[in-house]
């Protein structure tokens, strides 16, 4: 392939491209129209001869047209598995450049909260919260096992292997893939209620295990194991008395440090938010959703990017907090925070292809 200069590949590349569209051999002058190059034809013929003298195309007879060899196919393949690695490559660094700029900026906005407001913050990394399913489709792995393959809105996969009891023939599977199909596409996991489940599992008849499967792999889609929690001026709170008591202190902080907690009271968050179509919630004591973190007030604002992607923005405090100045700065961070990310779309996890061997 070194070989070629610049010059000689696009000819070459066009000669390919051209025969395998058309089935015809490719004449100078066909080039010189598709190339782009600024060319005679006659440096153009002088360069095929040199392309067939190297063994990259070939005369089928006396006309002028060439057609590609062996080799140049090779050449061509080669060429087109490079590019596309290429592409495959810069869009891994697209997407790791969004996440390393989305982690900077969330860490910075946490921090910034907790010194504004001398009150510990918490923010959480956007997760898709709202997906629609585009299809379903189970196949047969072997008789024991079939596959279930679920593809969400912007294209998000998850696969997921599922044990048989006795073997499912076509007509079976056929069936269960156009109820499913009918059934669930174009509708998002909240709305997938035990009703729908129940009337699902119903006209599934003895397959109804089956359907449980494939709604936990809808379920799945949306569920982030690896939620990133952000979190900033824990010790903020011992500056108020009546949360500084020893025993206040350390379950606040043991519940402030828990992902899982954390990550309940983000749950609940955006759920009020989707309810109540408001971006900013203010829990009070016994309305907090977290055990053990009843003797505060929890203000949170809940940021979109657009396509379901959302997360959530939290600051944590006494009850008799300053309400004004903590809602006004959420919601300043809030709509800073949307302009910020809301750029290229930031791209969600998808879990690779299953290996059945």
């Amino acid at each position: 392939m070194d070989e070629l200069d610049g010059r000689k590949k696009k000819i070459l590349n066009v000669i390919i491209d051209t025969y395998l569209k058309s089935g015809e051999p490719v004449g100078s002058r066909t080039i010189s129209k598709a190339a782009g190059l600024d060319l005679s034809s006659a440096t153009i013929r002088n360069e095929m001869s040199d392309l067939e003298e190297m063994g990259y195309i070939e005369s089928p007879h006396t006309s002028a047209g060439r057609i590609p060899t062996d080799k140049g196919y090779r050449f061509y393949v080669d060429h087109l598995i490079q590019d596309r690695d290429k592409q495959v490559m810069e869009v891994k660094d697209l997407m790791v450049q969004q996440t390393e700029k989305m982690e900077k900026v969330l860490q910075k906005i946490v921090s910034y909260l907790a010194q504004n407001t001398q009150l510990p913050t918490v923010i959480s990394a956007p997760s898709i919260t709202k997906n629609r399913v585009k299809f379903v489709q189970l196949s047969h792995v072997d008789e024991n096992h079939i596959l279930s393959v679920v593809v969400m809105d912007g294209n998000v996969v998850r696969n997921k292997m599922i044990s048989v009891e006795e073997p499912l023939d076509n007509e079976k599977l056929l069936k269960l893939n156009m109820l499913l199909n009918t059934t669930l596409n174009g509708l998002t996991v909240q709305d997938i209620n035990l009703g729908l489940i129940q009337q699902i599992k119903g006209q599934a008849g003895e397959d109804s295990a089956i359907i449980g499967e494939v709604l936990d792999t809808v379920a799945a889609t949306i569920t982030d194991d690896d939620l990133e929690i952000y979190t900033s001026g824990a010790t903020n709170i011992f500056k108020y008395p009546e949360l500084a008591d020893s025993s206040k202190a350390s379950e606040f902080l043991e519940k402030f440090e828990d992902k899982e907690d954390l990550a309940t009271l983000i749950a609940e968050v955006e759920e009020d938010a989707l309810e109540k179509g408001t971006g900013l919630q203010v829990y009070i004591g016994d309305e907090n959703p977290v055990k053990n973190m009843k003797d505060v007030s929890v203000v949170t604002a809940t940021y979109e990017l657009g396509d379901g992607i959302k997360g959530t923005i939290g600051i944590i405090g006494p009850k008799r907090m300053d309400y004004v100045k903590v809602m006004d700065s959420l919601a300043s961070l809030k709509s800073k925070l949307e302009g910020t990310l809301a750029g290229p779309k930031i791209s969600m996890k998808t879990e690779p292809p299953l290996d059945t061997e």
